[in-house]
């Protein structure tokens, strides 16, 4: 399961390594680019267009292994829990979890502070939309009921989560 799949690069990559893919993400546009683009390659996929406040339209304990690059932080703390739940309950026990959270805002950007360690960009392309800001701290707090296997930070300022169910 790639959550919040966008414009599908990791949903195409997953179907040419010969996975089950499902992919799920708000935008009608990438729901759309990523149909188009299985089609040119020549592969499936099920996708999903959904809202990640709401419960997730799968079965109980239905993937192996979900990844979740650049999305769940783009919430208030409440969403954020309400998924990570959601999470838990559609992994398999054993199912892996790979989550990728930014480590900070962007300094040349303004910021209206919403709630603790929850910011709106007010300018650039994400205006508008919620950041939360994990510590590694919180990361381990939130994500509690899996088992962490680790988390790190990449080259790109990403704090990287990898876990087990």
């Amino acid at each position: 399961m790639d959550f919040g799949s966008g414009s599908g690069r990791h949903v195409i990559y997953l179907a040419k390594a010969g996975f089950s893919v499902f992919g799920f993400d708000h935008s009608p546009k990438g729901i759309q680019f990523t149909r188009e683009w299985l089609g040119q390659e020549g592969l499936c996929a099920n996708l999903l267009l959904g809202d990640m406040a709401e419960k997730l339209p799968y079965s109980d304990n239905f993937f192996d292994g979900m990844i979740a690059v650049q999305v769940i932080h783009h919430a208030r703390i409440a969403v954020i829990r309400h998924l990570i739940g959601e999470i838990w309950r559609i992994l398999r026990r054993g199912g892996v979890l790979f989550v990728t959270v930014p480590v900070s805002k962007n300094p040349k950007l303004q910021y209206e502070r919403i709630e603790p360690d929850t910011y709106i960009p007010l300018d650039g392309r994400e205006r508008g939309l919620p950041h939360h800001y994990f510590t590694p701290k919180e990361l381990y707090a939130e994500f509690s009921d899996f088992q962490i296997i680790g988390i790190h930070m990449d080259a790109n300022r990403h704090y990287c989560l990898f876990g087990r169910k």
